[in-house]
């Protein structure tokens, strides 16, 4: 079973002094639904199990790979927030990372990548053929799960929701390797691929209370914005933290011919020697011919980081205002120590 401590999961040992407090806050604020997670740890364990050899040993690479459990501790804690007492949220939040887990495995097919959470990719260790086939077994062992408990409107939204990633993954290849990617196509993609699941993970809850409605769609709209801003982190993270504590290489997106935030929000400025060599490093597909320093040097030069850091903590300002909208309890502060969290982590 995989044991790693929230404290490890959430925190890294070299985070500045004055940040450590706000991450520890967090664990603390976290802790309220830390034995309903360990569960979640056991469902996961269970149901990545099978009579195929192949399919358990993945299933157990990837659970002991860990993971910051982000979307099962968001539901978890918007049942807690919303009263529910019982046991269908544990089965819903392991639901939810099953799925999360199929679009990695999917998307490092994709990316042609060799490391995922600083280990060896499972598509590096088992092929292609492999990987996208367990990315399958994932997707529908999740609504097999979900099924179990006969909610069709939680079946329809995690259907809704999945269809809209995979249009988010098809629009995103089609727009692999152009630098005319304008800041509202790519905030599309982000909503599809990432801010929809945690939404799903923010409302299910409503589905498990009786007379919760009122508040499913305010867990929605947090969840959006919740989602977005941990998205737009991850862009700011690709330029500005260690390979260490990314778990791969710096400037990843870009190397697999995908622009972020930073990159979009500098390049309308670009001079057209710019502009062609972050064309040729996405054609390259690595800093071949072109220096990483170089595109480091053009998003500090027309401030990139800046501008993205502006627009995350819009989002992340517009959750922690939707989170006051819930009354006064620990669960609602740990909604909004999470979106501290989503727009201030350093992996």
């Amino acid at each position: 079973m995989n044991s790693t401590s929230l404290t490890d999961r959430l925190l890294l040992a070299n985070l500045p002094e004055e940040e450590k407090a706000n991450g520890h806050r967090l664990v603390r604020a976290l802790a309220l639904v830390e034995g309903k997670l360990r569960l979640v740890e056991e469902e996961l364990e269970r149901r990545t199990r099978s009579e195929v050899p192949t399919i358990s040993l993945i299933g157990e690479y990837l659970v002991d790979g860990g993971g910051k459990r982000i979307r099962p501790a968001l539901l978890l804690l918007s049942s807690r927030l919303l009263g529910y007492q019982g046991p269908v949220d544990v089965k819903y939040a392991a639901v939810l990372e099953l799925i999360h887990t199929a679009t990695l495995v999917h998307d490092d097919i994709i990316d042609g990548a060799d490391t995922r959470r600083g280990r060896v990719s499972v598509n590096r260790r088992w092929g292609n053929e492999l990987t996208v086939l367990f990315g399958d077994y994932l997707y529908m062992k999740g609504m097999k799960v979900a099924l179990e408990e006969g909610d069709v409107r939680v079946l329809d939204l995690l259907a809704d929701v999945t269809l809209a990633m995979t249009e988010g993954e098809i629009l995103g290849a089609e727009r692999r390797g152009s630098v005319d990617l304008t800041i509202g196509d790519y905030l599309e993609v982000v909503r599809r691929k990432t801010a929809l699941l945690f939404a799903a993970a923010c409302r299910i809850p409503a589905y498990l209370v009786p007379g919760s409605e009122a508040r499913a769609e305010t867990l929605w709209d947090f969840g959006i914005a919740l989602g977005t801003a941990f998205q737009l982190q991850d862009d700011l993270l690709d330029y500005t933290a260690s390979e260490e504590d990314l778990g791969k290489p710096v400037l990843s997106d870009l190397r697999e011919g995908k622009l972020t935030l930073p990159l979009i929000l500098s390049l309308p400025e670009a001079t057209a020697d710019e502009r062609l060599a972050v064309e040729t490093v996405m054609r390259e597909r690595g800093f071949v011919s072109v220096p990483v320093s170089a595109i480091l040097g053009l998003v500090e030069r027309l401030d990139g980081l800046e501008k993205a850091r502006k627009l995350l903590e819009e989002y992340a300002s517009r959750a922690r205002q939707l989170a006051l909208t819930f009354p006064e309890s620990d669960s609602r502060d740990a909604l909004l120590l999470a979106a501290e969290y989503a727009a201030n982590r350093r992996k």
